[in-house]
C-alpha cells in the first residue's frame, strides 16, 4: 500500500516539478494531512464501501476547494483508481519527497513541555552532528509522558535522552544485578 503512495507522490512531484508549482502542491499536501488527521468523518468516508466514488470525488473537491490543478487531478486519479484511502499516505510522501528534494533534514524532537530557544539550539547542533546537515527544519511533539529531556529522531536515527528511558535503564539494571 506504501509503495503505491510513494509512486503516486513521485508522480505529482513531478509534474507540479514540470509547471512550476511544487510550493503551491507541498500546501495543498500539508493540508491533506491536517484536514484528514484532523478529521475521522473524512477518514471514515473515504474507507467506506458503501459511499460511491462519486460521492467520495464531490467530497474532496469540496473539500479542498482551493488546491492547485496538480493536487484536484490527484484527487480524480485516486478516486477513479479506488485508491482514495491512501491520500493521507500520499500526501505524506509527497512532503518528504519535497524535503529530499530541497536537501532539506527534517528532525522530530519529542519533549515533556514545549521546546525552548536553548534546547531548540542543543538540538540542532545535535542534528548536525549526526547528520552533517547544516539544513535542518526542527517539528516539535509534546508528550509529557517521558518526563524530561528529549527523543530525537532524524530519518532512521533516533537519540533518546528523556528521563522516562534513563529510568528503565536503570530499573532493567537493577533488575539483572538481582
Amino acid at each position: 500500500m506504501s509503495r503505491a503512495a510513494i509512486r503516486y507522490a513521485k508522480a505529482v512531484l513531478d509534474l507540479a516539478t514540470d509547471g512550476g508549482n511544487v510550493d503551491a502542491v507541498l500546501n495543498d499536501m500539508k493540508s491533506i494531512s491536517a484536514t484528514l488527521e484532523g478529521s475521522k468523518d473524512l477518514r471514515l468516508a473515504l474507507q467506506s464501501p458503501v459511499i460511491k466514488e462519486n460521492d467520495k470525488r464531490a467530497i474532496l473537491k469540496e473539500v479542498f476547494a482551493k488546491s492547485s490543478t496538480e493536487t484536484l487531478g490527484l484527487l480524480d486519479i485516486l478516486i477513479d483508481n479506488k485508491r482514495a484511502t491512501i491520500l493521507g499516505k500520499v500526501a505524506e510522501n509527497y512532503v518528504s519527497l519535497y524535503n529530499e528534494q530541497k536537501g532539506l533534514q527534517v528532525a522530530t524532537v519529542t519533549t515533556a513541555v514545549a521546546i525552548t530557544p536553548e534546547l531548540e539550539a542543543k538540538v540542532l547542533a545535535k542534528v548536525t552532528e549526526l547528520t552533517g546537515s547544516t539544513d535542518v527544519k526542527l517539528e516539535n511533539i509534546v508528550d509529557e509522558s517521558i518526563i524530561g529531556g528529549f527523543v530525537l529522531r532524524v530519518g532512521d536515527t533516533q537519540y533518546n535522552a528523556s528521563i522516562a528511558s534513563q529510568l528503565s535503564k536503570l530499573k532493567r539494571e537493577f533488575s539483572n544485578s538481582l
